[in-house]
Order: C-alpha cells, then structure tokens, then sequence
C-alpha cells in the first residue's frame, strides 16, 4: 500500500510539472497570438505561417535561429525580421521549450489550399526527392531535422521554397539544415514545379 500511494505522488508530481510546463507555454504564447492567432492557425496577410501542432524539437530549432541570427537577418526577409525580435523576447531555453512544447500541443489541421495552377501527378514525380528527409507522407524526420510538411500552409512553402532558391533563408553562417536544404530547393526549375510539388502535398496525410 505504501508503494502505491508513492507511485500514485510520483504519478501527481509528473502530472503538476506537465501542466506547470503548458501553463508556462501558453503565457509566453501570448506574445505570438498578434500573428499567429490564439489557435496558431496564422495570418497570411501578416506572412505568419500556420504553425499549431507543429512538432516541438523543430519549433525549437527555428526560435534558436531566429534568436542568434542564422535566420530572419536577412535584409529581403521581412517576416523573418519581424519574427526575429520576437524569438528574442523569450527569456532563455526554458521559455524557449515551453512556447515550443506549447505550439505542438495545439490541434493540428490542413489549411485550404490558397494556390492554383499545380499538377499534383507531376508534384509527385518532383516529390520523389524531397521523401528522402520529409518521409513519403510528408511526416517529416526529428534525426534529420525535418519537419512535417502536411499542416503547412501552401503559400507559406511557396514562399520559403523562394527563400531557399534566392539565398535569403539558408544561406547564413551555422545554418547546416537551412544549407542542406538550399540545394533541394533548386531542383525545382521554375514557378509551374514549385506549384506542381505544392499540389501534391496538398494530397498527403489524406
């Protein structure tokens, strides 16, 4: 009997330190509802990307780059420059971790697709590289540093596709993923393959 009420303590610490944890995230959340919505859904007039139930590790990394400059400090990048003083408004890691636990945390959903013009039976073709990182269903990888791709918003990977090909996002010193990805984005030739890889995301996780 002792050992289960220990356990039933050890059980209702755990249980105050997850929800410690969540109100901690929720509270620094508040400074990113202005952009992102009390829901995380975004707001593409501002350029701010959906991002509820994106996954925690890769919330992390972003706020990590945002705060020491290895993204958003590009001059041609003005939602990342206004993303940037904002990552560094979090105090340090623990805020950091708990926005971040907080963000995935929040129901995921598919945006409605906002572009036209793709061909989601050439997208798939295009696509077939991209499933070496970001999985055949678009799923992402945490051990190579991918996230998913199925709760983006489309005009949100349009335009990051973009920052990739032109330099604004990849390019900076100790980005090796943003570096990695750089290239990848390159495979796509033109506007009509960006489209087509887009439609057919569009279709995964369905």
């Amino acid at each position: 009997m002792m050992l289960s009420l220990a356990l039933l303590g050890l059980v209702g610490c755990k249980g105050e330190r997850a929800a410690e944890g969540s109100s901690a995230g929720q509270v620094a959340f508040s400074a990113c509802v202005a952009c992102h919505g009390t829901d995380g859904a975004g707001n593409a007039e501002l350029g701010a990307p959906r991002i509820a139930g994106l996954q925690s590790w890769y919330v992390k990394e972003q706020l990590s780059k945002f705060r020491d400059g290895r993204r958003g400090a590009h001059p041609d990048d003005a939602p990342g420059l206004r993303m940037r003083p904002m990552s560094r408004a979090l105090s340090g890691d623990a805020e950091v971790d708990a926005v971040s636990d907080y963000v995935a945390s929040l129901p995921k959903a598919r945006p409605s697709a906002t572009l036209t013009g793709g061909d989601a039976a050439k997208g798939a073709v295009t696509y077939a590289i991209c499933t070496a990182c970001h999985g055949p269903d678009g799923a992402g990888n945490e051990a190579l540093g991918s996230p998913s791709l199925t709760g983006a918003n489309d005009w949100y990977l349009q335009a990051q596709l973009n920052n990739f090909k032109s330099g604004i996002r990849g390019a900076a010193v100790g980005d090796l993923r943003g570096a990695q990805m750089a290239p990848m984005a390159m495979t796509l030739a033109d506007d009509q393959a960006i489209l087509n890889v887009l439609a057919h995301i569009q279709t995964l996780g369905n």
